[in-house]
């Protein structure tokens, strides 16, 4: 499976778990600022996944992981998911837990 189409699965996974998406634009930065990096985070209480377009395509994979695993993980219990998705979830919850 692509890596593009990995992403798309965990995106759609994200928001239908109630997670906002919203891809930042590769922008420039300015002095002294960092670009934009892909994360998620809550804003006024809402999950949220945000999609830096300047970042590595692994990275955004990354954080939908993330997003899917902390906001939506009772969506994935006894659902079909592609291998290549279920292994990123699988992934990112081995990097969670060693943190």
């Amino acid at each position: 499976m692509e890596p593009g189409a990995i992403l798309d699965h965990l995106v759609e996974l994200a928001q239908e778990g109630g997670v906002t998406v919203k891809v930042l634009p590769r922008g420039v930065a300015r002095e002294g600022e960092p670009l934009p990096a892909s994360n998620v985070c809550r804003i006024r209480g809402k999950p949220w996944l945000l999609l830096a377009t300047g970042e590595s395509l692994e990275d955004r994979i990354a954080a939908a992981a993330q997003a899917v695993l902390r906001f939506a993980p009772g969506l994935l219990e006894g659902r079909f998911l592609p291998p290549a998705v279920r292994e990123r979830l699988d992934a990112a919850a081995e990097e969670g837990s060693g943190r």
